[in-house]
């Protein structure tokens, strides 16, 4: 019984044991556990993947297992429009649309979430131009506290639409997601070592004038790997790296070796700024073009705990000015890299970049390494200027510090309350992070 109802998530970071698991096969074993739970005055949460660094996806009572419940249903396409059960994975959602000719418009660097997962946390890639996984969500289908079944789309519902798109799954669970996907595409990818001061002199043009620009800056040393991946002419023939050099550059290098580094950081820590120096000097340049999936998606074996804060565009160099200056008179070396990226605004309630274009700070220690002294000095430095945290990844802030944060958090809520009043969907991180609801 405790191998099923234990659960951890995949940087160890959060834990719970359920009361029982239950594995829809059908929209109706779906919405009959619901039900049941309800009547049993216990609460229910679908799990995911396990990959967000907090407690988001727990469930102390009814764990909702989707791991049966996956694959599109319906592609139309000549609208692009595909619908797909929660339960897929970004990974398998990937494949699917590949075979038919289709693509998500932007993804971020990890595949392992499932789309239902990832939509409520506003998980995101990057790009100027282009908003989170969520704004390319047409029309949801959940199952709401009462058993009932309902769709909400821009023009169904569209309160519920607005809100449920990063839902956190306080209004129900999520049984299927409407993608407006486009036709697949091939991304040029380029990536290079650059000294951070250019990179950042030049990061304005750099994000206008590339389609998905990110860097990487590691906090001892002066250069950063920057990433421009841009959008090819349709019938672009891909040209990927050789598997030779694929393994070489991703699994020996930014996995094996890197992680070896890591261990070895984390056992003497004084090794760790030469170390980091180190990894900041071996970044070799790259360039390769393939189907937007495999040059959005990048495989990582080597297990961190992140959190990760949208600000506003025009605060970024404020932020990393700050994080230059005082990170290394931390008493505890960091070891991971600090990941930088850009969206565009967008009109979700919850969403990290509603109504404002947005920059986003991700950083990261390996795990076992201290981190606390850390992540505390990242909050105070974004809380300044209104930074907003990403809801899968590990942050401090309550509902009264979120609230000041968010010009529809109170919407939310209300709707929330609405449409769960008994709190059947909650757990301790919704109750942290919205208000408990009874």
């Amino acid at each position: 019984m405790a191998a099923t109802t234990a659960w951890r998530n995949w940087a160890g970071t959060e834990s719970a044991v359920a009361t029982d698991v239950v594995r829809p096969r059908d929209l109706e074993e779906l919405a009959g556990a619901v039900t049941k739970a309800a009547r049993d005055g216990k609460t229910v949460r679908a799990r995911g993947s396990g990959h967000s660094f907090t407690a988001v996806g727990a469930a102390h009572d009814v764990a909702l297992d989707l791991g049966d419940w996956t694959g599109i249903t319906s592609a139309d396409i000549d609208t692009g429009l595909v619908s797909v059960r929660a339960g897929t994975t970004l990974r398998a959602l990937n494949a699917e649309l590949d075979r038919l000719g289709l693509a998500m418009t932007n993804l971020g660097d990890i595949d392992a979430q499932t789309i239902s997962g990832a939509i409520s946390t506003g998980t995101h890639g990057t790009g100027a131009r282009f908003g989170g996984i969520s704004t390319q969500v047409a029309g949801l289908e959940l199952v709401l506290a009462d058993g009932s079944v309902v769709g909400c789309s821009a023009s169904e519902l569209p309160e519920l639409f607005a809100a449920g798109r990063v839902g956190l799954g306080a209004f129900g669970v999520i049984a299927s997601v409407t993608l407006q996907t486009e036709p697949s595409f091939v991304l040029a990818a380029e990536e290079r070592p650059e000294p951070l001061d250019e990179v950042l002199e030049a990061l304005d043009e750099n994000c206008a004038h590339n389609d998905h620009f990110e860097f990487y800056w590691f906090p001892y040393g002066p250069k950063a790997l920057t990433k421009r991946n841009n959008r090819l002419p349709a019938g672009t023939k891909p040209e990927p790296l050789s598997r030779a050099r694929q393994f070489v550059e991703y699994e020996l290098m930014e996995n094996r070796a890197f992680g070896t580094l890591c261990r070895i950081g984390r056992r003497v820590p004084k090794l760790v700024r030469p170390l980091n120096k180190l990894s900041s000097n071996v970044l070799s340049a790259r360039s390769y073009r393939d189907v937007s999936h495999r040059v959005f998606v990048t495989n990582r074996s080597v297990r961190f705990v992140e959190s990760e804060y949208a600000v506003p565009r025009e605060a970024l160099g404020d932020v990393l000015a700050e994080l230059r200056r005082r990170v290394p008179k931390l008493a505890d070396p960091v070891m991971f890299p600090v990941e930088i990226r850009v969206a565009a605004a967008d009109d979700i309630w919850l969403s990290t970049a509603y109504q404002r274009d947005s920059a986003y700070v991700a950083i990261h220690q390996f795990v076992g390494m201290p981190y606390r002294a850390y992540f505390d000095l990242f909050e105070s430095i974004v809380g300044d200027v209104g930074g907003r945290p990403h809801w899968g990844k590990m942050h401090t802030l309550d509902a009264a510090a979120l609230r000041e944060r968010y010009p529809r958090f109170d919407d939310f809520v209300d709707l929330r309350t609405k449409l769960d009043p008994g709190g059947l969907f909650a757990n301790p991180y919704l109750d942290r992070v919205l208000g408990k609801t009874v």
